[in-house]
Parts: C-alpha cells; structure tokens; sequence
C-alpha cells in the first residue's frame, strides 16, 4: 500500500513538471515580443527626422534703401498769444478755426481803471506843463532884475550885497526851469506808458493764421504779474507744415538735408504724402536710453487734409539704385544646424558674410560681401552668384514630426 502511494506521488510531480515544461515557451515569447517592440520604439524616438530647406532665388532690379521714423505734424510758425497785463477779459472775438488777420483784435481787456489812469496822467502832465510856463516867467524876472542891480551897482547905488541876491535870484529861476521842464518829461513819459497799457489791453494777432486753440472766456480775470498767460495759439499757414520725426541713432548718418520722403497718418491709412528733408538737428534726445535726433521734413497741405498734432510714419530715401544683383536678407541671416539639430551661434554664423545653397542635398557656404540693403533684400557687391541661385533662407520641419520629436 505505500509502495503503490509513493509511485502515485512520484508521477503526480512528473506530470506537474511535465506541465510546467510546455508552459514555458508562452512566457519566452512575450517577453521575446516586448523587448523587439521596446527596441523598435527606442529606434523610431531617436532616429534622424529629414531636413526640408526653404530657399529664395537671387534677383535683379531696382533697389530702395528707406529709413523709417516716427513724429508728428506741426505748423511752420506756431504762436502762444497771452495778456501783458492783468485784469478782466470784457470781450473775446474769435474761436477755434477762425480766419484772422495780422492786427485783428482777438480779445479786449476792461478798461475803466486804465482810462482812470490816463486821465489822470493826462492832468500830471498839464500841471506840469504850467509849471514850465511859471518858471519861464519867473526867469524873466530874475533876469531883468539882476541886469538893473548890476548896471546900478557899476553906478555905485547898490551894494555888492544887493547884486550877489540879484545873480542867486537868477541862478535859483534858471534851476527852477530846468527842473520844471524835467517834470514835464516824466509826467509826459507817464502818459505814454499809460496809454501803451491802455492799448495793450486790446490783444492783436502778431500774425495772419488760423486761431488752433483759445482758452479764455468773457469775465475771466488774468493775473500777468509772475507768467504771461497763453490765451491763444495761432497758425500762420496750415498750407505749408512740418513733419518732426525721431531718427534712430544708428540711421542718422544717412538721412541728409533734401531727401525725399514720404508719410502716412492714421486718419488716411491708404494715402501716402510727400515730404522732403530739411535739416537734421545735433541735439540728442534720450528716451528709455534710446538716443534719437530730430529731423524736419517740409509737408505741402493744399488740401488742408492734414491737421497739427497728427501723428506720421515717415519712410525716408537715403540711396537708391536702378540695377542691382539683390540677396535677400534671409539667406544672410541663416546659419545651418549643427548635428544636434540647433541652430549655430550667430558668432560663429558671421551673417551677412556667406549664403548657403543646396548641393546633393547638403548646405554649401558661398562667401559674399553686400552694400545697401531696404530691409528685406540687401545688393550684392562680392560673390560669384548668378541671378536665380536659389539660396537657403530657413529651415523646415514636417509640424508633426517636430511635435513627435517635442
């Protein structure tokens, strides 16, 4: 019985090994499976993704080099018209946009302390204008009475004292008129100045223009004692203005007196205006450590489309040319990847010093030196390229590969 027992058990674990053995070939498969589909998967993570160039064809043609700035419109003269004197605005004669002539009243002053004030200079100077006449009379006697004490003395019926009374007596009349007369002139000169203020209480345009800006009001008070005040401003021709523009530091040796320009306002997006160069200050202006100069372009506006204040975009002609081999600025720039895939550094890209073109498939540089340039395309003026060489300005990824490799 236990022998029987002992041989059952030894070929139950026989079968169970027997099992075991055709069972292990499944498990060796799937793993097999898994570390062929790992690899498989590592592979494709890794493997080089094909590099498309974009390229742009060397061209012949005109060339343009423009420097762009930006400013505003202003009149040719522009001028701030105050009060000399304080009081009371009584009147005020023109508006916005009114036609004015040179002299036109503009605004007037309340005048009933200033007419006071002349009149009563007016008095002054008429008192002082009889006293002038008094001294004259009082000279005559003086000097009649000394000529008869002096023939009388010589005569010995008056005493030396009586005619040194007589020569002080006239000396006193002469200083007497001198100083009458120089009464007359300050009250004169009062007079004068009264009546200037009285005049000055009339504010005239000093010019023929348009009335920009007025910023008074009837029964208003000025008070001019420490700063005039602006009451108005007037244009003296809105038909010719100037166009002030910020140029950057690094274009202002190119912009010269008498370049042509040309602008757009935001009022007449679809409109180009001609402007032409005047002068470029030396006075810097720093913003924000930007450092720019002031240029001004002459604007002709006989269409009056064009108001003070409006901001422009100016394009200035610094050179141009009729005929010329042009590079674009693109296949300067670019510099080809490194193995890694990244762009080189632009140290030791050096743009602007080579292109590159495609030959079997692979970037070649091509070295080349350029002159002007409008920003987009640049003139050739070294290098051994033929009109419609296609140069490579970019480089191109498949978006989903990128965003796979991502």
């Amino acid at each position: 019985m236990a022998a029987s027992e002992e041989i059952a058990r030894t070929l139950g674990l026989d079968r169970e090994r027997e099992q075991a053995a055709g069972r292990m070939p499944l498990w060796v498969g799937i793993v097999f499976v898994a570390v062929v589909a790992l690899a498989g998967a590592i592979t494709w993570w890794t493997r080089e993704t094909p590099i498309a160039y974009e390229t742009a064809p060397v061209e012949r043609g005109p060339l343009v080099a423009e420097v762009t700035a930006t400013g505003s419109l202003e009149p040719v003269t522009l001028v701030e018209i105050g009060a000399e004197i304080s009081g009371r605005i009584a009147a005020v004669h023109v508006d916005y946009n009114d036609a004015v002539e040179k002299g036109a009243v503009l605004a007037e002053l309340d005048t009933e302390q200033l007419d006071a004030r002349v009149v009563q200079a007016r008095a002054n100077l008429a008192v002082a204008r009889a006293l002038v006449q008094e001294a004259v009379a009082t000279l005559r006697e003086a000097r009649n009475r000394n000529e008869r004490v002096s023939e009388l003395a010589r005569e010995q019926t008056f005493s030396q004292q009586e005619l040194e009374v007589a020569q002080a007596g006239l000396a006193r009349a002469e200083a007497g008129l001198a100083s009458a007369h120089a009464q007359r002139t300050l009250m004169q000169a009062a007079l004068e100045a009264d009546l200037v203020t009285l005049e000055k209480a009339a504010i005239r345009a000093p010019i023929g223009g348009i009335v920009i800006s007025r910023s008074v009001e009837p029964g208003q008070t000025l008070a001019s004692s420490f700063q005039t005040p602006v009451l108005f401003t007037i244009a003296e021709d809105l038909a010719e203005m100037r166009l002030h523009v910020d140029v950057d530091e690094a274009d202002v040796g190119h912009v010269a007196s008498g370049q042509a320009a040309s602008f757009q306002v935001d009022a007449y997006p679809r409109r180009r205006f001609e402007a032409r160069v005047l002068t470029v200050r030396n006075a810097a202006r720093e913003v924000q450590g930007v450092v720019t100069y002031e240029a001004l372009l002459a604007v002709e506006n006989r269409e009056m489309l064009l108001r003070p204040g409006m901001t422009a975009t100016a394009r200035i002609v610094t050179s141009e040319l009729d005929d010329a081999v042009l590079v674009p600025n693109g296949a300067l720039r670019f510099a080809p990847p490194d193995a890694s895939g990244a762009a080189a550094s632009p140290a030791a890209a050096a743009p602007g010093s080579r292109v590159y073109v495609l030959r079997d498939g692979e970037p070649v540089a091509i070295p080349v030196g350029v002159g002007l340039s409008d920003g987009r395309r640049s003139e050739l003026v070294e290098g051994d390229l033929a009109v419609g060489t296609a140069l490579i300005v970019d480089v191109q990824r498949d978006e989903a590969e990128r965003g796979a490799r991502r």
